[in-house]
């Protein structure tokens, strides 16, 4: 990461909260338009977006956090809802300087990106979401697990030994997944830490079907989905793109799963410099 002018901090937003970011210098990041990606809930933020920083950061300034719970984020409040993910991280943008950004998120992390649209359309100026839904109500995610065979989100979503590791990676691509076992124990033990807040952000991720409300975003969002995506498959990128209105784009990465932007890189990579491209050229037109 510091090849590419990324370097770890700290931020703490308030007394017992703390988020740690990887970004870019002060002198760096003057000129360039500010790119802050949000990971999704299989790990912390420099696993899931190393592609993409390879791929944007000479000509954007990137901000990559780990949310609360992952990597060296953590909090003794007792928040857990996608809203409270949403604030702490907007926080800790703004204390290093962060006034305006583009928000780019997978799955969980999107879903707290148009959380954090909605919540502080000050700072968050275009959303770009993949493989996610903008609340997870009760009756999908109760389809989901079912599907898979397990009893709760929590336990598909938190692995304990390497054949449900293993099976949770299969699920979340398209193709075949491959990994030695010592790796498969290494990475449960690396990634899959905080398991009780973990299960807790799990739950509260989850929203009952009579609370769940109607989004009205002033920003503009595009979606780029895995067209093999197995948890949110087509159908909810298409329910999503029309829950958002407007002008929502949605584009399909094909023989993409859930993790689309690392098991077709190449091809997302391809597409969101696409998209940042046109949006901050517009921004200069405006």
């Amino acid at each position: 990461m510091k090849f590419y002018g990324l370097s770890p901090q700290i931020i703490e937003t308030e007394p017992g909260t703390q988020i740690k970011i990887w970004a870019p210098s002060k002198s760096k990041s003057e000129s360039k338009p500010n790119i802050v990606f949000l990971h999704g809930f299989g790990a912390d933020g420099i696993l899931n977006w190393l592609s993409q920083v390879m791929a944007i950061s000479s000509n954007y300034a990137v901000y990559v956090p780990d949310l609360l719970f992952f990597g060296e984020s953590i909090t003794d409040k007792p928040g857990r809802s996608t809203a409270f993910q949403a604030e702490v991280i907007a926080a800790a943008l703004k204390k290093i300087g962060v006034k305006k950004c583009t928000v780019v998120g997978l799955s969980y992390g999107a879903s707290i990106g148009f959380k954090m649209a909605e919540l502080c359309p000050e700072l968050v100026e275009f959303v770009v979401a993949s493989d996610t839904i903008i609340e997870f109500n009760e009756s999908l995610s109760r389809a989901v697990v079912e599907k898979y065979g397990f009893p709760s989100l929590p336990e598909f979503l938190l692995p304990t030994t390497v054949e449900g590791l293993m099976s949770f990676l299969t699920i979340c691509n398209h193709g075949p997944v491959s990994m030695p076992g010592f790796v498969a124990k290494d990475f449960l033990k690396e990634f899959y830490n905080n398991r009780k807040e973990r299960a807790e952000l799990a739950k509260a991720w989850v929203v009952p079907d009579d609370e769940v409300k109607p989004i009205s975003l002033s920003q503009k969002v595009h979606l780029i989905w895995g067209d093999d995506d197995k948890i949110f498959t087509s159908l909810t990128a298409e329910d999503t793109k029309r829950q958002l209105g407007g002008d929502t784009t949605l584009v399909y990465i094909k023989d993409g799963g859930h993790v689309v932007q690392q098991e077709k890189a190449d091809n997302y990579n391809a597409e969101l410099k696409k998209i940042l491209a046109s949006l901050y050229a517009k921004s200069k037109d405006a």
